[in-house]
């Protein structure tokens, strides 16, 4: 997958690429002052990712590409004179990942399988589908395992919630390329991504209704 982004529905968009060129594109001044401050290594992944970002932006909603990019008390991006433009950015390694949705929350999560994946961590992110995945072989165990993982990250980064909102709990079956969660429905990228990559959304007015039911 390339930074030519992936509609995975209607007025959302997902796009990947790798963090050393990210970096070295052209950076938005305040993208760069917030970058300042920051280990180096960081700093790196800080400004490939808002790189990437403004790079989907100008090809979605090309308005909004230049508007600051503030966080919320919970550490969700958004954009600031933009409510109605959702954004998400994810990286790991040399990944970096980039959502935006037009009318809609959005989270993205991007994660590079682990080299060993202990069984009470199984238990805990694959619940009922743990034994299933236990018997794979080891590189296959640990990537079905980050498969598992981007989609209850997105989720819960679409809904601001975070490692608060126990993304372990949510029921991901191994395998799956979509499914539902609440109000958000969630893709794995499988077929445009070597590495697990998903992406989870929803229309603002249902993120609105979830948060006042």
């Amino acid at each position: 997958m390339t930074a030519t982004p992936t509609r995975v529905a209607p007025d959302v968009w997902v796009a990947t690429g790798t963090r050393d060129r990210w970096r070295a594109a052209a950076a938005h001044a305040e993208d760069l002052a917030a970058a300042a401050p920051l280990p180096h290594p960081r700093r790196a992944e800080y400004l490939a990712g808002r790189a990437l970002l403004r790079h989907l932006l100008r090809l979605t909603v090309p308005e909004h590409a230049e508007a600051s990019v503030r966080t919320d008390g919970h550490g969700r991006p958004y954009l600031e004179g933009a409510p109605d433009t959702g954004i998400s950015i994810s990286h790991d390694g040399d990944t970096v990942a980039a959502a935006v949705g037009r009318r809609h929350r959005v989270g993205v999560d991007v994660q590079l399988p682990s080299r060993s994946v202990p069984d009470g961590l199984l238990r805990r992110c694959l619940g009922p589908h743990a034994d299933h995945v236990r018997t794979l072989p080891a590189r296959r165990r640990a990537l079905e395992l980050a498969w598992v993982w981007t989609v209850q990250e997105a989720c819960v980064k679409a809904a601001g919630t975070g490692l608060s909102g126990s993304p372990w709990t949510i029921d991901v079956p191994p395998g799956h390329r979509q499914g539902t969660w609440g109000a958000y429905r969630w893709i794995s990228l499988r077929d445009h991504s070597r590495t697990p990559l998903s992406c989870a959304y929803t229309r603002l007015d249902d993120a609105r209704e979830t948060l006042c039911s």
